[in-house]
């Protein structure tokens, strides 16, 4: 009994050894990428002159070699397993010695590859090579939804050619893998947060007498982002990004700045690319489309937002692509500065809303070395005073800038002009210091204008009263619809002790028709 288990247990061994017999007949192996460039090194310097170079492969189940091209100095052919991206990188081979052969490989171009450099007819060297093709799925595709399982699986083809295939996540740490058969191995990542965003590394070992250094692949992973957080000055277009998918659907939502709750959130924009509708809440039109290289109409979306400051606040855009829906969300902080003015003073407000990402906010003067003092007079709002006149000494500009809680910053400058040069700030705001006195030549101007009026009406009253042409007054009757009565009722009615003039232009020379008192 002993005799007949060493017997099978012998037989078994012959087997198991026989059915990789000629796997460990190769000199070299490699595994490479799908669909990633790859050169089959072979070389021999020593060989000059009249050489010819053969590529066979046989692949995975076959155990015939077919010729992949054939090469000398003369003539150069292509044989039946022959693809397009099969090419020598060295078309003067015979001088260099360099014989490799350059291809694009696919899944079904793994297995061993002859190089056979004959010189005069006779064989001068044979190189066998293994090639082993590494495919990759990521699923789902990214960008990865948040809080979804992370499948990662590679699988080698040919499939004998692998001892172990491993996963580590980004930093270099392990993962768990599964054996799946037929198809390779298998790591998850269940509830994927945006942390797990970046390069995993899938290493495989293969079997012979190849290096013993892994092959390592990088396979980079992104994560749908959870939040986009940023500021912006007001009417400044502003980019407010999507998930970077083609989907079918799309759906934009909006909650107003500095709320509690997203109990408020309203639905501003829709667009079904198959159905062909489209919503939009904002008439304004400040709100729209990006254009190129953003394409709505085949599921790519981007809109361009000109805010106001009241437009601040958390923007989320979920794309649907098939059963999958993508999100991400933008918080925007708009900045807005502007002035008031008093008789003594000029107060340089700076706002801005959602101030829950606002870390700090600032009035800076253009000469650094000046202090401003800031004051406070309501959330969202900081303001610095400057006194009124405007002197050379506090004219220039003055920027307030905010500061999120990531780092990033906003800006917008008030330009500050002296009194006699009134200058338009970033936002078009005229900004100029009030005068306390009348204008000196404003007083100079009015003196000549009164005095011209008085000698003209006095020079009309007396021409009038000389000739005894009929006056025409104009009086206010309670009884009359029109305000303006028949002179022959005037000169009927009681003297009422009250002046009322008729201003009507007549003619070039005249400035006014009538004068009379009353």
């Amino acid at each position: 009994m002993d005799s007949a288990f060493l017997t099978i247990f012998l037989v078994s061994t012959f087997e198991v050894c026989s059915s990789h017999t000629g796997i460990a007949d190769w000199e070299d192996a490699m595994v490479v990428r799908e669909g990633v460039p790859t050169t089959l090194v072979c070389t021999d310097r020593s060989v000059r002159g009249a050489v010819a170079i053969n590529w066979r492969v046989k692949s995975l189940g076959v155990d015939e070699w077919k010729l992949v091209l054939s090469a000398s100095e003369k003539e150069k052919f292509s044989g039946g397993a022959s693809k397009a991206s099969m090419q020598l990188t060295d078309p003067n081979f015979q001088d260099t010695g360099v014989f490799s052969l350059s291809l694009l490989p696919r899944k079904e171009d793994s297995g061993l590859y002859s190089c056979l450099i004959r010189q005069r007819e006779r064989k001068v060297k044979e190189k066998i090579i293994l090639l082993a093709v590494l495919t990759v799925t990521v699923a789902p595709a990214a960008p990865v939804p948040l809080r979804c399982t992370l499948r990662l699986t590679a699988s080698v083809n040919p499939s004998y050619a692998v001892t172990k295939i491993a996963w580590a996540a980004p930093g270099g740490i392990s993962m768990k893998s599964v054996k799946i058969k037929n198809t390779g191995s298998v790591a998850k990542v269940p509830q994927v947060q945006s942390s797990d965003d970046g390069a995993y590394v899938c290493t495989v070992r293969l079997w012979g007498n190849s290096s013993h250094t892994p092959f390592a692949f990088h396979v980079n992973v992104i994560v749908d982002e959870p939040g986009i957080f940023s500021a912006t000055r007001a009417q400044t277009p502003f980019l407010l990004t999507c998930p970077g998918v083609r989907g079918d659907y799309v759906r934009l939502y909006w909650v107003p700045p500095d709320s509690k709750t997203h109990s408020d959130m309203k639905r501003v924009y829709m667009n079904d690319c198959w159905g062909g509708s489209t919503y939009s809440a904002d008439p304004g039109k400040r709100l729209q489309l990006a254009g190129p290289p953003y394409d709505a109409e085949s599921g790519s979306f981007t809109f361009l937002l000109s805010p106001e400051l009241k437009d601040g606040g958390l923007y989320l855009c979920e794309v649907f692509l098939n059963d999958v829906a993508y999100s991400r969300s933008t918080t925007l902080s708009v900045l807005k500065v502007k002035t008031r003015q008093s008789s003594s003073m000029l107060e340089l407000v700076c706002l801005y809303s959602e101030r829950s990402q606002v870390k700090r906010a600032n009035w800076k003067y253009q000469n650094k070395t000046r202090q401003l003092s800031l004051i406070s007079n309501s959330p969202g709002s900081i303001s610095t005073i400057l006194p009124l006149p405007i002197t050379p000494d506090t004219a220039g500009n003055y920027t307030c800038s905010i500061q999120l809680e990531n780092g990033q910053t906003a800006t917008a400058t008030q330009v500050v002009q002296l009194p006699h040069e009134p200058g338009r700030d970033v936002e078009g705001v005229i900004v100029t210091t009030p005068s306390l006195l009348p204008s000196l030549s404003a007083l100079l101007l009015l003196v000549p204008l009164v005095a011209a009026a008085v000698f003209v009406l006095l020079w009309r009253q007396k021409r009038i009263s000389d000739r005894g042409i009929e006056q025409s007054l104009s009086v206010y009757s309670g009884e009359a619809e029109n305000v303006y009565e028949n002179p022959d009722d005037i000169r009927q009615a009681p003297p009422q002790g009250s002046v009322y003039m008729d201003l009507k232009p007549r003619g070039e020379d005249d400035v006014y028709k009538e004068l009379e008192r009353y």
